[in-house]
């Protein structure tokens, strides 16, 4: 298996930048990250749990608007290459599988800014629960 298991772009507002751009999205077993095209601002996602599930039962809505996009992968568990499910919220990344409907459960658990390129040192860490009541 590659060592990023999801790749996928949502164009949408940046929560820190305010600007429509890209949004990189990358799933990997032992982490998802989201990360602006513009500004650089990066969200970090740590997994919690894994397991197979009824269709929703993971998906918790925040009051920001839930990202759904569908990426193609190998899933780890039935090792089908097909379409998985991805639900990014505030709080929450989810990618399920449509063939087996084995479902990863990542977590929110760190925000960082891109480095500034006037000096290249890092523009901030911050933790982005104030972003997402």
């Amino acid at each position: 298996m590659d060592e990023k298991f999801i790749s996928a772009n949502y164009p949408t507002d940046c929560y820190h930048c305010r600007q429509t751009a890209d949004q990189h999205i990358h799933v990997m077993p032992n982490r998802a990250d989201v990360t602006c095209g513009n500004c650089g601002a990066t969200r970090v996602f740590i997994p919690l749990n894994e397991d197979v599930d009824r269709e929703g039962v993971f998906i918790k809505p925040g009051p920001w608007p839930v990202w759904s996009l569908l990426a193609p992968a190998v899933c780890r568990n039935c090792g089908i290459d097909g379409p998985h499910d991805i639900t990014v919220s505030c709080r929450t990344i989810t990618v399920r599988c449509r063939n087996c409907r084995f479902t990863h459960l990542y977590r929110f658990n760190l925000e960082y800014m891109a480095k500034d390129a006037s000096d290249d040192k890092p523009a901030d860490v911050v933790s982005g629960h104030a972003f997402c009541p």
